[in-house]
């Protein structure tokens, strides 16, 4: 392999990784201002701020995007195979939102708060919706990103 090859390989792996990162970036900002906003509604950001020690909606709201991000990230780092097409996005970003809907706040958001672990009750069956908005919400951002043309 010469130089030159080896250099335009590693470009576009490069190029590959970042619009992917940006791809999750964007796709969680998306989603977790979209389930940020529900959660508003809901007088939840509270509760969210309450697992840094605050009682503000807004540093709740910063919490939350900051963790959209993080699994945003994670959807397309780790799960690009899946993004391929909207239809397929779509159906596994529902998947992804429940899974984050059981570990979150079924399992680690109850833990840190010192609450019931696995409770279900109407705001547990928000939340679930709410995951499931931001799943395919950043799923589908992130397949638009992804299949956009390069500048």
């Amino acid at each position: 392999m010469s130089a030159s090859m080896s250099a335009q390989h590693a470009g576009s792996v490069t190029s590959t990784w970042g619009r992917r990162a940006a791809a999750g970036v964007l796709g969680g900002l998306a989603g977790g201002v979209v389930f940020g906003m529900l959660m508003a509604m809901m007088g939840m950001l509270t509760t969210i701020a309450s697992m840094v020690g605050s009682h503000s909606a807004w540093v709740g709201f910063g919490v939350h995007l900051m963790i959209s991000v993080v699994y945003g990230l994670v959807l397309t780092l780790l799960f690009t195979r899946f993004l391929r097409s909207y239809g397929r996005a779509a159906a596994s970003g529902a998947v992804f939102g429940v899974v984050l809907w059981v570990i979150g706040p079924l399992m680690v958001m109850p833990i840190m708060l010192g609450m019931q672990v696995f409770s279900m009750d109407a705001t547990a069956m928000m939340s679930l919706m709410g995951h499931l908005v931001y799943g395919i919400l950043a799923a589908l951002v992130a397949v638009r990103v992804l299949k956009a043309r390069r500048a």
